[in-house]
C-alpha cells in the first residue's frame, strides 16, 4: 500500500512540546506552550511530547518480555484469551477498528496484551465493570512488575497533560484533573507482526483500522516503521505521522474533544499493514488510554456508558 508523503507544513500540525518547559512555571513558556497545544488539536488531535523523564530503558524492556510471550505457541497464549474490554491476550482477529467509524473492515493485523484499572472503588457495580484484577502470564513473570512501574507514571504523565490542556483550553488547572480522582484507564502492548505470521493483507485490512480514541488523552510509544502511523486532518488527508525516538506521540480521544465543545478534534489515525516492501517487519507499540472517573457527566453524556458502547463496536464477531 503506498502513503501519501507530508503535505508542506504537516510538521506544524503535529508540533513538539517540551513538557519539562511547561512544568517550570516560567509564564511566557507554559502561554506560548498553551497556544501551540491549542492550535494542534483543533486540527489533528496530536501532538509528540519531550521533556516526560519516563526511561527509555523501562519501554524496551517491556517490549522484550512480552515480545517473548508474543512469539509463544498459540496455545500457550489461549490461556489468556479475552475480548476487546478484558484483562488479558487479544489474539488475531478480535479487533477490527474500523467498526468504531461504522465502517465494515477485515479484522485488525495484530495482537494485544491488555491490562487495565483494577484498583477497587468500593462501588461494588463499578469495580464488577471497571476495576476488576489484571491477568499477569505466567510465562512471562517480569512483566507485571515492568508494567506497574510503567503505568504509575503513565498516569501521571496524563494528569500532567490534562493539566495543560486546562489551560490551552482557557480554563483552570484542574479543569479536567477534578474528574480523575479514580479514573478509568486501559493500556494495551500491540505486537504488529509480518506477513509471516498474519498473511497478505485484504483490501481494506490494516493493522489498525482507522478510528479515533474514546477517552481523553492517548499516550503512545511506538517504533519507526514503514508500516506505522497515520493521521488524518481535513487539510492533509492521510500523512504519515512524524516520529521522535524520544517523544511521546499524545492523542485526544472523542471524550476529550466533546469536553472541549467540538473546539479540539478527536485524533483520527490507523497503522498501515505490514508494507510489500518490508513484509516481514515487527512493530510494537505501548498505548496508554487515559479517560476519568466513572459517572463523570461530560456536556451531558454519561462517560463510561459511551466507553463501553465503543468497545462493543470494535469487537470482531
Amino acid at each position: 500500500m503506498t502513503t501519501q508523503p507530508p503535505a508542506p507544513g504537516a510538521e506544524s500540525r503535529i508540533p513538539t512540546i517540551d513538557l519539562s518547559a511547561w512544568l517550570s512555571g516560567d509564564r511566557a513558556a507554559r502561554a506560548a506552550i498553551a497556544q501551540t497545544v491549542d492550535r494542534a488539536l483543533r486540527s489533528a488531535g496530536f501532538l509528540l511530547v519531550r521533556g516526560h523523564g519516563v526511561d527509555p530503558e523501562l519501554r524496551a524492556r517491556i517490549r522484550d518480555v512480552a515480545r517473548g510471550f508474543f512469539h509463544l505457541p498459540a496455545p500457550a497464549k489461549d490461556a489468556y484469551a479475552v475480548k476487546v474490554g478484558g484483562r488479558g491476550w487479544l489474539g488475531p482477529g478480535a479487533e477490527a477498528n474500523g467498526y468504531a467509524e461504522g465502517t465494515e473492515t477485515p479484522p485488525d493485523l495484530k495482537e494485544s496484551l491488555s491490562f487495565a484499572a483494577d484498583e477497587p472503588t468500593g462501588n461494588p457495580a463499578v469495580d464488577a465493570e471497571w476495576f476488576l484484577p489484571n491477568a499477569w502470564p505466567g510465562e512471562a513473570p517480569e512483566l507485571k512488575d515492568l508494567v506497574e512501574t510503567y503505568l504509575t507514571q503513565m498516569r501521571s504523565l496524563s494528569d500532567r497533560l490534562l493539566e495543560l490542556l486546562g489551560v490551552a483550553l482557557g480554563e483552570d488547572e484542574d479543569f479536567f484533573t477534578r474528574h480523575t480522582g479514580h479514573p478509568t484507564w486501559g493500556f494495551n502492548i500491540n505486537w504488529y507482526p509480518g506477513t509471516e505470521r498474519v498473511g497478505p493483507p485484504l483490501a481494506g485490512q490494516f493493522r489498525i483500522g482507522p478510528h479515533t480514541d474514546f477517552g481523553t488523552v492517548t499516550v503512545l510509544d511506538r517504533q519507526r516503521g514503514k508500516g506505522g502511523l497515520q493521521v488524518f486532518t481535513d487539510d492533509g488527508g492521510w500523512e504519515d505521522a512524524p516520529f521522535d525516538p524520544d517523544a511521546f506521540t499524545v492523542n485526544i480521544g472523542d471524550l476529550m474533544a466533546r469536553w472541549s465543545g467540538e473546539r479540539w478534534s478527536s485524533g483520527r489515525h490507523r497503522v498501515l499493514p505490514p508494507p510489500s516492501d518490508a513484509p516481514a517487519e515487527e512493530l510494537m507499540s505501548l498505548v496508554y488510554f487515559y479517560e476519568c472517573d466513572p459517572g463523570t457527566s461530560v456536556r451531558g453524556l454519561d462517560s463510561h456508558t459511551y466507553l463501553r458502547g465503543q468497545l462493543d463496536a470494535i469487537t470482531s464477531s
